[in-house]
């Protein structure tokens, strides 16, 4: 790969995508961790910026953490959010990194100002936290919480899923929403916009139903574009391959599943009686005799066992597409570990092993073999591939643009 670079072999004088995927998707972050941060309270969220250089971590005590990255990881921003009610349930950073939202048990959801000077951000004291209110207005403000939130990538627009059942847009231009679906007949735990155009809304719901919105054609229709059937039990989190046709669902029967919306029905399958009505999620273990019950109209086209969906409504993700090719997919788990499935063969390629709590979230960096778990015992911590089998730095060192990594790579 080398002599064809040098020698310009492809014409293009640089290594194509497809080959800095194939050499760096063989680096798995699974050296460490390294401590970032260790709270005396649950982690929920824990996300890199579309850029790598900030990182969001959330916790059940108010409190949502923006450390600088690129500055060694020090705290750009510490948010005290306002009204929360259980936890911080999600955030969304804006494109321009400019804003960050976050959502609770209700209906208001907040607005901070990412870039000011300010460190301590403390709602409504130090500095005004928008809210940006999602109800009617004639429901005492309280009718129902947000599970989900996520900008467009214009950053127009939020799209939120929500405990009444309901999938909300909200027009921030407008300063109001401009869409309410009923979506779904349970929680609706997980929405996403398929791709950059906006146009396509995934959603996961308790109902054990994904479903497809096109908001081109719904105010005609009033009815989802399309339904996509397969989990036994209900939806936890869904992420879109950003291509507008696949996307992975986690599920509270304990699987994660591949789609292809090409598979999508006008209608719901259901199995009478599959569905134990006693069976809990946030308190009871999975039924041992259920783990082998298979939905007979599954139209998924891939399904990955190993971890644990209990307790909470814990993450799956595709791995970066800049270093890896969306090769892997990865999740949390209740049994405290993370879980690297390789995305086609199914095998799980790695487990990481520290927390002593559930994994409800974590992230990949876009660029570098690095990864940072969370969990409900406070710890935000950091694994990454330090080459040569030497250890990994005790203290994050800064990361630059220039970097060996998108050097060699670029």
């Amino acid at each position: 790969m080398l002599a064809g670079r040098e020698g310009n072999y492809s014409g293009r004088g640089r290594f194509s995508s497809a080959d800095r995927c194939h050499v760096l998707s063989r680096y798995l972050p699974v050296k460490g961790p390294g401590l970032v941060d260790h709270m005396a309270s649950r982690a929920y969220v824990s996300q890199f910026s579309a850029d790598g250089s900030l990182f969001i971590a959330a916790f059940q005590d108010s409190q949502i953490r923006i450390y600088n990255v690129d500055k060694g990881w020090k705290i750009q921003k510490n948010i005290h959010a306002k009204t929360m009610r259980w936890t911080v349930t999600d955030t969304s950073l804006s494109p321009d990194q400019h804003h960050l939202v976050y959502a609770s048990m209700s209906p208001i959801v907040h607005m901070v100002n990412v870039g000011s000077s300010q460190t301590e951000s403390l709602a409504n004291v130090t500095e005004i936290h928008e809210g940006l209110d999602f109800s009617s207005g004639d429901d005492g403000g309280y009718s129902f919480g947000i599970f989900s939130i996520k900008f467009s990538t214009d950053g127009h627009e939020l799209v939120a899923g929500s405990s009444d059942d309901s999938i909300y847009v909200y027009d921030l231009e407008a300063n109001k929403p401009s869409l309410r679906i009923l979506a779904h007949t349970s929680d609706v735990n997980t929405v996403c916009f398929a791709d950059e155009s906006g146009h396509l809304i995934y959603s996961g719901s308790d109902d054990t139903l994904c479903k497809v919105w096109d908001r081109r054609c719904f105010k005609a229709t009033g009815r989802p574009a399309g339904v996509l059937t397969g989990h036994l039990e209900g939806i936890t989190f869904i992420d879109s391959k950003g291509d507008g046709r696949y996307f992975i669902s986690n599920g509270k029967d304990q699987a994660i599943k591949l789609w292809d919306i090409r598979r999508m029905t006008s209608k719901a399958t259901c199995i009478p009686g599959h569905r134990s009505s006693e069976w809990d999620y946030r308190w009871m273990d999975y039924p041992p005799q259920a783990k082998d019950i298979k939905h007979p109209s599954d139209q998924s086209i891939a399904t990955y066992r190993g971890h644990s969906v209990l307790r909470t409504l814990i993450r799956c993700y595709f791995s970066p597409a800049y270093s890896t090719g969306q090769k892997y997919i990865y999740t949390g788990s209740h049994d405290s570990g993370v879980y690297i499935y390789d995305l086609v063969s199914g095998a799980r390629v790695a487990t990481l092993k520290y927390h002593k709590a559930p994994v409800r979230d974590c992230s990949w960096h876009p660029y570098y073999p690095m990864l940072v778990s969370s969990s409900w015992d406070g710890a935000v911590v950091r694994w990454e591939f330090p080459g040569n089998g030497e250890a990994l730095a005790p203290a994050p060192a800064p990361f630059s643009r220039n970097s060996i990594w998108r050097r060699h790579f670029s």
